[in-house]
């Protein structure tokens, strides 16, 4: 079931840097606001399939409020830190270049993103486990 009060972030399940940054946002998110599925799912897949995007290139991240919008890459990343509120709102106002220059930067992390960080196997309590949606 679909919770349209939760806004969904998508990411690559087998990169351990991505991996890191969903730690990280599980870590910060005192609000409870966000559910993750890896872009390898069953639900990541449905979720590019409906939109017509790539389904077999995992280095794209998307943020998704049902019925509201979906954003990618770096507005999604800098999306998320202002729904994060508090200090994390400074990072995501940094929106005022224009995305084709913010997804230049965000392409090139994501094309050494496997070299960024280690591929450690997160595995989350039972608290944490409740937020992934397969």
């Amino acid at each position: 079931m679909i919770d349209s009060t939760k806004y969904y972030v998508f990411y690559d399940g087998d990169c351990g840097f991505c991996n890191y940054w969903v730690q990280w946002i599980l870590k910060n998110d005192v609000k409870d606001q966000f559910l993750f599925s890896s872009l390898q799912s069953d639900f990541g897949q449905k979720f590019l399939t409906e939109r017509g995007l790539e389904n077999k290139e995992f280095s794209t991240l998307y943020l998704w409020k049902p019925n509201s919008f979906y954003l990618k890459k770096s507005q999604a990343a800098l999306k998320i830190a202002r729904i994060m509120g508090g200090k994390f709102a400074i990072i995501g106002n940094l929106n005022f270049f224009p995305s084709f220059l913010s997804d230049l930067v965000y392409n090139q992390i994501a094309k050494n993103r496997t070299k960024l960080a280690s591929q450690k196997c997160f595995l989350p309590n039972g608290k944490e486990r409740a937020k992934f949606v397969e």
